[in-house]
């Protein structure tokens, strides 16, 4: 097994030091033998280490690459690491399957940085042991300044880096004679903060920005950003739509006047969109609908040939606000727009995918989402999504592979708990279905389709009182969840109580038609004595799942 030595340590080379280095040592010999597998890699191996750049070409680029910086206004999101390492990682694994097994010694690993970390217990959970070791090395003593490349942390998302070098040059002095740096840099700061959830100290950052400054862009720009934090907090009761209302009005007072036509319709349209989500938030679709026309209007208007992001930004979100509406084939024309204007940026392909999903054009949604997965590091809503519409066409196999490929890239996502538990409790594998019920529960207690698995887990088990439990609890959380009424309909047929369970499958069926609640509903009626109700309700799920073998079957025993 070879051995080799890196240092982990961020002060060193920021973001990805230590992926920077296990990509130089594996890369170049790929690049020789399969450079196929290098290509695939392209956005993560160019994110994490950019001394790459020159011997790994972007095959995958967007339209925010051949952009001014001053027009990328989409900026990453903190989970876009989870991204990237999960690409890494899987770039490492094939490699190493090719070449034999690694071990890594890795120095300094208690001084990385966050992105580092996270490729460590990625690389760690992903890649047998057989293949990759990852050995923490002892530390040697620290210090220094830290690196400070600023432009590449905020286009790639690098918000933990951000944060702490951006921090620390606001305490220095290196700023102190360039207000308009210093601002800029608080503001970068400030937002990436927002990101990774520390929306207090960012209040705290544009709150110093307002004390300091009097440049109307600045403050404009603060006052946006901290009706943003009122609005999109982490911790909901920490939301307060109404004092979001007031600053996102000062935005707005202020950008108006900005006297430059191109400028003002660039800011003026940024803020009019952010109080497009204040009145969303106050239940003010319309007034929303109306804000968004109006900077759409402006940005055709006085931003021709100029910030094509920011437009298509401006369309998707009338998309969104098309489709809460009911107003869906205008929606899809919205994010087909957007999507045609920047056909490398895959995450409304995600938002158009669910919209033809429920369109019922699932071939479409289906495209939509292999688009993603073409087009980004390791996605995992996307597979979530495709094997949703896989286990409608009666796929579960398939839909159970998308699934257990979503909770390979990440073990934090709850919904896909649910759909999997739900597949392993029609399987029979009660024991594996408890326990993906357990990890979903530890991450969202309070979720009613876990805890109705969870009932149906314990139906199974014939533990009628903890599946009851389940079942109320559930219903006390969703009141009109169909699956809970007919897991207490199933509970009551159990334990002899028709009556009660016809009560719950009745419920159940107001709440949503399914040929399976009819035909379970039948055989109570069947075991009530109630034959012609038992008929009626096969012949209504024969209506619905012509040619379903079992409700044919229970038809002529009728």
């Amino acid at each position: 097994m070879d051995t080799i030595f890196l240092d982990a340590d961020r002060r060193i080379g920021g973001p990805y030091t230590l992926g920077a280095g296990l990509l130089a040592h594996l890369v170049p010999p790929a690049l020789e033998r399969w450079p196929d597998l290098v290509t695939a890699h392209d956005i993560e191996i160019r994110a994490a280490a950019p001394g790459l750049h020159d011997a790994v070409p972007a095959r995958r680029r967007s339209l925010a690459d051949s952009l001014p910086r001053e027009q990328r206004v989409l900026v990453p999101g903190a989970r876009r690491t989870l991204r990237l390492a999960n690409g890494i990682a899987e770039f490492v694994r094939d490699h190493l399957s090719r070449t034999g097994p690694l071990t890594v010694t890795v120095t300094g690993l208690g001084e990385a940085d966050q992105t580092d970390a996270e490729l460590v217990t990625v690389l760690r959970r992903r890649i047998d042991p057989g293949l990759l070791i990852i050995e923490e090395g002892p530390s040697a003593p620290g210090g220094g300044p830290f690196q400070t490349d600023f432009d590449r942390y905020r286009d790639e998302g690098f918000h933990h880096a951000l944060t702490e070098a951006g921090l620390e040059a606001l305490r220095g002095r290196a700023y102190e004679d360039d207000a308009e740096g210093w601002q800029r840099l608080l503001l970068r700061v400030a937002a990436s903060l927002e990101a990774i959830e520390r929306e207090e100290e960012a209040r705290e950052l544009y709150d110093r920005a307002r004390r300091r400054s009097t440049h109307p862009r600045y403050r404009a720009t603060a006052a946006y950003a901290t009706a943003m934090i009122l609005v999109r907090h982490h911790d909901h009761a920490r939301r307060d739509p109404e004092e979001a209302l007031a600053w996102i009005n000062e935005a707005i007072t202020i950008t108006s006047l900005m006297p430059d036509r191109r400028e003002r319709a660039f800011h003026l349209g940024f803020d009019l969109n952010g109080k497009a989500l204040v009145e969303v938030r106050r239940g003010r679709p319309e007034a929303a609908m109306e804000l968004v026309r109006q900077a759409i209007e402006l940005a055709e208007t006085d931003l021709a040939g100029e910030h094509p992001i920011h437009r298509l930004v401006l369309y998707a979100n009338r998309g969104q606000l098309l489709a809460m509406s009911g107003r869906k084939q205008e929606a899809l024309a919205d994010y087909t727009r957007a999507i045609e204007t920047d056909p490398g940026y895959p995450d409304y392909y995600l938002d158009r995918g669910n919209l033809l999903q429920e369109l019922g054009r699932t071939e479409e949604a289906l495209a939509d989402y292999e688009a993603v997965m073409r087009l980004s590091p390791p996605f995992p809503e996307a597979y979530y999504n495709r094997s949703e519409i896989r286990y409608a066409a009666g796929d579960l196999e398939g839909a159970r592979a998308d699934l257990d490929y979503t909770l390979e890239l990440d073990p934090e996502f709850a919904r896909a708990y649910v759909n999997r538990s739900g597949l392993r409790v029609a399987a029979g594998d009660h024991a594996a279905a408890r326990r993906d019920v357990e990890r979903g529960l530890a991450l969202t207690p309070a979720d009613p389709h876990l805890l109705c698995v969870l009932g149906q887990v314990e139906l199974a088990g014939h533990r009628h009182a903890e599946a009851l439990a389940a079942f109320d609890r559930a219903l006390e959380l969703h009141p009109d969840l169909a699956a809970a009424w007919a897991g207490r309909g199933e509970l009551a047929y159990e334990r002899g109580d028709h009556e009660g369970s016809l009560a719950a499958f009745d419920r159940a069926l107001k709440l949503e038609e399914t040929p399976e609640l009819l035909f379970n509903r039948s055989m109570v009626h069947r075991a009530a004595g109630r034959a012609a109700e038992a008929r009626r309700d096969l012949l209504r799920a024969a209506e619905l799942a012509p040619g379903d073998p079992d409700v044919a079957a229970a038809l002529s025993a009728l």
